[in-house]
C-alpha cells in the first residue's frame, strides 16, 4: 500500500471519529434544556410553597439538576478536547498527503520528461534508420538500372591450364559443352565464347585486356593454399595466390560481372573476388572433370536463356543430380554485398 492511500486512510478514519464525537456533544448538549426546565420548575414550586418539607425537597431537586448540567458541561469540555486534537490530527495527516501527492507527482513529472526523451531518442533512432533504407534503396535502384544497362552482347572468356607435371584433365570436353549449350541457347547471339589455352600467370591480364570480358571462367587444377595452377614457359605447374587474382580483377576491365573458378577448392579465391565483382563461382572441396563439364555446361545455357545467375547455379546442380553425380554441394555462389543473386541477371538481348 502506498503512502498516499495509507494518509488517506487515516484521514477517513479520523473524520469518521470527529463525527462520532460532534454527534456524542450534540447529545449531551441536548439534555441541557431538560434539566434547566426541572430546575424552573422546581423555583416555581419553592416560590409557591410555604411547606418547609416541599422547600428543601426543591432544593435537593434543584441541586441534583445543576449537578447533572456540571457533569454535561465536563463531557462537553471533554469531547471539545477530543474533537480538536482530532482535528489537529486531520491537519497534520492532510499536510503529509498534499507532501507525498507533491512527492508523486515530480516523480511522474520526472518519469514522464524521461519517457519523452527516450520517445525523442527512440524517433529519431526510427528516422536515422529510415534514412539509411532509404540510402540503401537508391543504392539498389542504381545497381539495378547499371545490370539492366548491359551490353547486348557479352563475352565469357574460358582460361584453361593442363600443366604437364599435373594430372591431366579433358578441359577441351569442358570447353566444347559449354560452347554446346550455348548454341542451344535462347539468346546465343548475345554470348560470345572465347578461349585461352596452356594459360600462363600473365596471360591473364592480356586475354582481359583483349577481351574485355564479362564472365572469366577458369577450368583446370587449384589448390588447397587458395592457388590456382597455372602453366610455367616450360609447360610445367606455376602456382599463383589467391591475392594476385584479386588484384587482377579489381585492376582489369570494369565490365567484369562474373568469376568463375571450375577449379579444386577455389571458394576462397571466389569469396574474395566478389568484393570487386558482382558474383563469383567456387568449388568447396575437389571436384571431377564429368561434374566440372556438366556444372558449367548447364550454368551457362541457363545464363544464354537469360536467367538470373542464382537461377543458372541450381540448373547446373540439377544437372549433376539428374546425371546421378554426388557433387552438388562442392559448387558454391558468392554475390558482392547488397546484390540479390536472383536479380541479377547477365545475358538481357
Amino acid at each position: 500500500m502506498s503512502l498516499i492511500d495509507t494518509y488517506r486512510r487515516t484521514i477517513k478514519r479520523k473524520k469518521e471519529e470527529l463525527n462520532r464525537l460532534r454527534n456524542s456533544k450534540a447529545t449531551e448538549l441536548g439534555k441541557i434544556p431538560s434539566h434547566k426546565k426541572k430546575i424552573l420548575l422546581a423555583q416555581a414550586t419553592i416560590g409557591r410553597t410555604k411547606s418547609t418539607a416541599t422547600i428543601n425537597s426543591k432544593y435537593r431537586e434543584i441541586g441534583r439538576e445543576e449537578k447533572k448540567l456540571a457533569d454535561i458541561d465536563k463531557k462537553v469540555a471533554d469531547i471539545d478536547k477530543k474533537i480538536a486534537r482530532i482535528e489537529g490530527d486531520i491537519i497534520a495527516e492532510e499536510k503529509k498527503l498534499g507532501r507525498e501527492v507533491e512527492r508523486e507527482q515530480k516523480k511522474r513529472d520526472v518519469a514522464e520528461k524521461k519517457r519523452l526523451a527516450d520517445s525523442e531518442k527512440r524517433m529519431k533512432e526510427v528516422s536515422g534508420m529510415l534514412n539509411r533504407h532509404s540510402e540503401m534503396h537508391q543504392e539498389t535502384n542504381r545497381v539495378l538500372e547499371e545490370l539492366k544497362n548491359l551490353p547486348e552482347e557479352i563475352t565469357v572468356l574460358f582460361m584453361a591450364s593442363n600443366p604437364l607435371d599435373a594430372p591431366q584433365l579433358r578441359l577441351d570436353e569442358e570447353a566444347r559443352a559449354i560452347q554446346e549449350m550455348i548454341r542451344k541457347s535462347e539468346h546465343r547471339d548475345s554470348v560470345s565464347f572465347k578461349t585461352r589455352w596452356a594459360t600462363r600467370a600473365l596471360d591473364v591480364i592480356q586475354a582481359i585486356n583483349e577481351e574485355n570480358p564479362t564472365i572469366i571462367h577458369f577450368s583446370g587444377h587449384g589448390s588447397e593454399d587458395d592457388e590456382i595452377v597455372f602453366q610455367d614457359n616450360q609447360g610445367n605447374a606455376k602456382l599463383v595466390s589467391k591475392e594476385a587474382i584479386v588484384q587482377t580483377m579489381m585492376s582489369t576491365s570494369d565490365e567484369i560481372k562474373l568469376v568463375f573458378f571450375n577449379t579444386c577448392f577455389s571458394y576462397g579465391q571466389a569469396q574474395a573476388v566478389v568484393q570487386h565483382v558482382d558474383a563469383a563461382i567456387g568449388m568447396t572441396t575437389t571436384i571431377g572433370d564429368e561434374a566440372a563439364r556438366v556444372f558449367a555446361a548447364q550454368f551457362y545455357s541457363a545464363i544464354g536463356f537469360g536467367l538470373s545467375v542464382k537461377k543458372a547455379f541450381e540448373q547446373g546442380k540439377a544437372a549433376l543430380m539428374l546425371e546421378g553425380i554426388p557433387e552438388k554441394d562442392t559448387p558454391e555462389l558468392y554475390v558482392k554485398d547488397g546484390l540479390d543473386p536472383n536479380e541479377l541477371i547477365i545475358v538481357r538481348p
